[in-house]
């Protein structure tokens, strides 16, 4: 019993220095390994800023210069990450872990497919020309500026100051407005004039207002004008015009400086712009008075009765 546990105990201690020379061997290369890791991951933070700015002076594209850059980064991580493990002789340990991601990236792409969804529209978008980082867009019921366009999410700040976060496949898949393509916008202006307005000069007084107020409208048969119906309460119509504006701000300020020109104008001439007003008539006059005299009747009879 006893030259059995004192063999037994002599096998562990052969077992444990036979591991023990190993790590001392192995030093070299685990520094080694630890030095390469460390290398890389500065060394991807310096090729990812290297590449931005390389790719900022070929694309116009902003989202595609931080897409390449981080691709280039993550390629460099990943190149570290294998070389490290060669050092350490872990070459099968890394056949090994090669196989085993193919057949789990496999399960993990069916199990993720709208996360694989969102990582492929972000780089379809991050090409696109016609949306790019500034600007001012509305999308899925979400108006604001493109702040970024990564892998997973599209960001916009709106104008109330708070972030959209939506997902990459939203934006792929539903209709988008871009303010910021074009530098000129029309803009609607809806009103009423009484209906004892005089028509033609309604039509021409506006126009002028219109063509005064911007320094965009030369003159004001560039101005459009069309009534388009006699409303409750006034005949309305629906004044257009063009200005210099790419985002919804200097929309909505067009749109506030000529309703204070017009109001203004139709004050000076006395032109009517009315609010709604409803008008009861009551055409059973007659029946009511006829009403009252029966009531009467009836209490004064009541009256006599009880005395």
């Amino acid at each position: 019993m006893d030259e059995q546990f004192s063999e037994a105990l002599d096998n562990l201690y052969d077992k444990l220095g036979g591991w023990f020379n190993a790590i001392i061997e192995n030093i070299p290369n685990l520094g080694l390994a630890v030095l390469v890791i460390v290398g890389s991951y500065f060394l991807a933070k310096y090729i990812n800023k290297f590449t931005y700015r390389l790719v900022s002076k070929h694309v116009s594209q902003d989202s595609v210069s931080r897409m390449v850059a981080k691709m280039s980064a993550v390629v460099i991580v990943l190149f570290g990450l294998f070389l490290s493990l060669g050092i350490l002789n872990l070459s099968k340990a890394l056949t090994s872990v090669l196989a085993t991601a193919g057949v789990a990236g496999l399960a993990i792409g069916l199990a993720l497919q709208n996360t694989l969804s969102n990582t492929v529209a972000g780089i379809v978008l991050s090409f696109r020309e016609k949306i790019q980082i500034g600007n001012w867009i509305e999308t899925n019921g979400f108006s604001g500026e493109v702040l970024d366009i990564n892998l997973k999410n599209f960001v916009m700040k709106g104008a109330d100051n708070n972030v959209v976060i939506l997902p990459n496949k939203l934006i792929l898949e539903n209709p988008l407005k871009n303010y910021s393509l074009t530098d000129k916008m029309r803009i609607f202006i809806n009103c009423g004039v009484g209906y004892e307005s005089d028509l033609e000069q309604v039509m021409q007084l506006t126009k002028e207002t219109i063509a005064n107020a911007f320094d965009q409208v030369e003159k004001a048969d560039d101005v459009e004008f069309f009534y388009t119906e006699f409303g409750d309460s006034s005949i309305n119509y629906l004044c257009r015009f063009w200005v210099d504006a790419a985002n919804k701000k200097q929309e909505l300020e067009a749109q506030t400086i000529a309703m204070i020109a017009i109001k203004k104008a139709y004050d000076a001439d006395g032109i009517n712009i009315p609010f709604p007003i409803r008008t009861l008539e009551f055409n059973n006059k007659l029946g009511l008075q006829k009403e009252s005299k029966e009531t009467l009747k009836q209490e004064s009879s009541k009256d006599q009765s009880t005395e």
